[in-house]
């Protein structure tokens, strides 16, 4: 996993290593571990362009940490084809790193230097400096202090001592406020980090109170003058719930957290819209639809152009099907809050999430004052309201649509409108003679089959106006060859039926037709019946424009 991501990531594998050695994962132990790296090496060079490289610099740190024996290297020749990768990785190590002058300090610093200060060292400052400032009462100092350890990613640990010191010592209790409210205001603790650690507090309630008979209710008191004062996001009381029920909200978004993961990497392989639209249906949480997207993008973020730009188009299927625009602001606005963070993992985040704001609007899944909307969701002048600035400045620049749609590579990336007109035209080379199968492979390379109910309605629409039947041998065809589910195909009638009234301002006779298609598409068993389902409900505000 640390060979596919950033310096940062393999700097800590290795840092771990040395600490699991000999205590939990025996020497023998993690020699056969890098054995079974070797002999996996040419799979692993398929998804990790330099994976030699990278093999041999872990292999050469391990016997720099004393980890691996030097003579590693030569037992481990012996059991490898001369030709694989893995004796590749082996000689790599051997000369290009463990034979230079200095290769210690070299090794050990090529990954951007040394993590080894231990999570115990940094919970032990963390704790020194929150005591010594509940004796001096100076804010100032303590937030140098804070700054000074280097650990932003880890200031969820700050916030949960900090207010577990005000629960131990009460009369620190407005100390305590002050500092995490200054803390807030000067951008040094993220609003993310805030409520991750108030929310790791919550998970350790029951055993705090073993020794603070009163915490849960102290941390009930907490929480509502943080929201007052502005440092903790007013969120965080809807999760907690109103009765104090914090710990059973946080764990079911915890799990739905860990299953959306899930969901994203098999999408990642698959491809497969319309499986994790139902995956995430089955989750049964739309509540949560903003933690999907954060979750969504910023897993794309972290990995290439392939996933970014099948994120993207995820987002205008989501808008279709599922998601609300409210779900897709929130969404955005819970991912620009935490852009400080992120940075810390993804080096050019603030300019990838701008992209993927700007694409959101060129794919009509936000509408540019949304981008308003979202920029007063934000503080003035975090590093996200920066990012909603540039992602103004792409929407607005020359041939900004034909730009953003390429911006992951190229790909799948097209407009709905663009969409639309390439169902037009196919539709209309079958209705003048066309073949079906040629007319069905079209549909097939499209490519969005979560936009079918669209070739259905329009289909339905043409039947209508050129008093040509025909239509419905096609759908029946691609609903037999399971080219349109019947999920699309009773949305299309749907959208069809809810925009009855403009459609028969054109076409007298429109509702008499729809009537006898409908009859006939449900005889034959490829309409849900009755017409009206839920399938149809959550899209009655998708619109019957043609």
């Amino acid at each position: 996993m640390a060979m596919d991501r950033h310096d940062k990531e393999k700097e800590m594998a290795s840092v771990l290593l040395s600490a699991l050695y000999a205590d939990v994962i025996s020497p023998s132990q993690i020699r056969d571990g890098f054995v079974i790296l070797l002999e996996s090496a040419d799979d692993l060079a398929v998804d990790i362009l330099d994976a030699v490289d990278i093999l041999a610099l872990f292999i050469a740190r391990a016997v720099v940490d004393d980890i691996l024996p030097p003579a590693f290297l030569t037992r481990a020749k012996k059991t490898l084809p001369e030709s694989s990768k893995g004796f590749q990785v082996l000689q790599t190590a051997e000369k290009s790193y463990l034979s230079a002058p200095h290769h210690a300090e070299l090794v050990e610093r090529k990954w951007g230097g040394s993590t080894h200060i231990t999570v115990e060292e940094v919970k032990k400052k963390i704790a020194d400096l929150l005591r010594e400032y509940v004796e001096s009462g100076d804010a100032v100092e303590a937030c140098r202090c804070i700054r000074e350890l280097g650990v932003s990613f880890f200031h969820h640990e700050v916030v949960k001592r900090a207010l577990v010191l005000a629960m131990e010592i009460r009369t620190a209790e407005p100390l305590i406020l002050k500092l995490l409210k200054e803390a807030s205001e000067e951008g040094l603790i993220s609003s993310s980090q805030m409520a991750k650690g108030f929310a790791r507090l919550t998970e350790s309630l029951d055993d705090l109170a073993l020794d603070i008979p009163s915490a849960k209710s102290l941390f009930q008191s907490l929480i509502p003058k943080a929201i007052a004062e502005g440092w903790l996001d007013a969120s965080f009381m809807k999760s907690s719930g109103e009765d104090g029920q914090v710990q059973a909200e946080y764990e079911k978004v915890k799990r739905f957290k860990e299953e959306v993961v899930t969901i994203i990497h098999e999408y990642f392989l698959s491809d497969d819209i319309p499986e994790l639209i139902r995956s995430l249906e089955d989750l049964g949480m739309p509540e949560c639809n903003p933690i999907f997207l954060k979750k969504l993008i910023t897993l794309a973020m972290d990995r290439k152009n392939r996933e970014k730009e099948m994120a993207s188009v995820l987002l205008s299927a989501l808008h279709i099907e599922i998601f609300s625009t409210d779900d897709i602001v929130n969404g955005f606005v819970m991912l620009l809050e935490s852009a400080e963070d992120t940075a810390l993992d993804i080096l050019d985040a603030s300019n990838e999430l701008a992209l993927f704001l700007a694409r959101a609007v060129i794919d009509d899944v936000l509408a540019p004052l949304n981008l308003e909307e979202i920029g007063s969701k934000l503080p003035p002048n975090c590093s996200g309201s920066e990012t909603v600035r540039m992602a103004r400045s792409l929407i607005a620049a020359r041939h900004a649509g034909e730009r953003l749609l390429r911006c992951w590579g190229g790909g799948t990336g097209w407009a709905v409108e663009d969409a639309k007109d390439k169902i037009l035209k196919l539709l209309e080379e079958y209705e003048s003679g066309g073949v079906v199968g040629e007319a069905c492979q079209c549909i097939r390379d499209l490519g969005m089959p979560f936009f079918n109910h669209e070739v259905v309605k329009k289909a339905l629409v043409m039947a209508m106006e050129k008093k040509n039947d025909r239509m419905l041998d096609l759908l029946r065809v691609c609903f037999n060859e399971g080219l349109i589910t019947i999920n699309q195909m009773t949305k299309g009638f749907n959208r069809i039926k809810d925009g009855m009234d403009d459609l028969a301002l054109d076409i007298p006779n429109a509702e008499e037709k729809f009537i006898f298609y409908v009859e006939y598409a449900q005889k034959k068993g490829w309409l849900l019946a009755p017409l009206g389902s839920s399938v149809a409900d959550g899209s009655s505000n998708a619109g019957a424009g043609t």
